[in-house]
């Protein structure tokens, strides 16, 4: 999940794991992100999609793995929440419950100013098949790139 920054359009960049983590090797996701602060609130949904063409997932199709987000700023720099991932199975059928993955992370977001973002998380798998006890900790570095009407591609540059 990204922390809110409407100045950003790149929300994260995602790097592909290695099949000691994931025994997956070529994935690919759809993952809108919508999101809303409201005051000192911050609401996210990821309607995720994704799909697996190398590994044991290859044959599950389309996925659905939604996640979410809410989180209060409980000072101007540091805000806390809970976050929540899942995996439901293949939009074809939704896997039994004791099958899906679900996970809930109470967490902490730290915000170093307009280019760096910091959250920590623990997360407690709530279904069988999920992990039980996970620590996430992400730092995130913002980018800006050049968009609107001023900007103009390299090519397009006298």
């Amino acid at each position: 999940m990204a922390l809110a920054s409407r100045r950003e359009p790149v929300d994260g960049v995602w790097l592909p794991a290695r099949a000691a983590f994931s025994p997956d090797t070529w994935t690919w996701e759809i993952r809108p992100i919508v999101d809303r602060k409201i005051g000192r609130w911050y609401l996210d949904f990821n309607p995720t999609l994704d799909r697996s063409f190398h590994g044991p997932s290859v044959n599950m199709g389309v996925e659905f793995s939604p996640n979410a987000k809410f989180s209060f700023d409980f000072r101007k720099i540091i805000a806390g929440g809970l976050e929540y991932y899942a995996s439901h199975g293949s939009l074809a059928g939704f896997d039994v419950l004791r099958n899906q993955q679900q996970q809930f992370f109470p967490t902490v977001d730290v915000d170093f100013g307009p280019q760096w973002e910091f959250n920590f998380g623990v997360g407690v798998g709530v279904t069988h098949s999920t992990d039980h006890l996970i620590v996430k900790c992400i730092l995130g570095r913002r980018f800006s790139w050049p968009h609107g009407k001023t900007a103009k591609l390299k090519s397009q540059q006298p």
